[in-house]
């Protein structure tokens, strides 16, 4: 149980990620590799993706 609930809380922290320069994968594997909130520490530290310009 505590196990589905971790990787629960690293797919948040991904999923809140997104739309971050790590983005997706990049945030749910630091996550798991670390904790989770280690993972929402380097979201709030990150900056959002560059927009490209058309």
């Amino acid at each position: 149980m505590y196990v589905l609930l971790y990787l629960l809380l690293c797919a948040t922290v991904a999923y809140m990620g997104r739309n971050r320069k790590l983005g997706f994968w990049g945030y749910l594997f630091a996550s798991m590799l670390f904790t989770p909130l280690i993972g929402v520490v380097l979201l709030l530290a990150s900056d959002k993706k560059a927009v490209a310009a058309n």
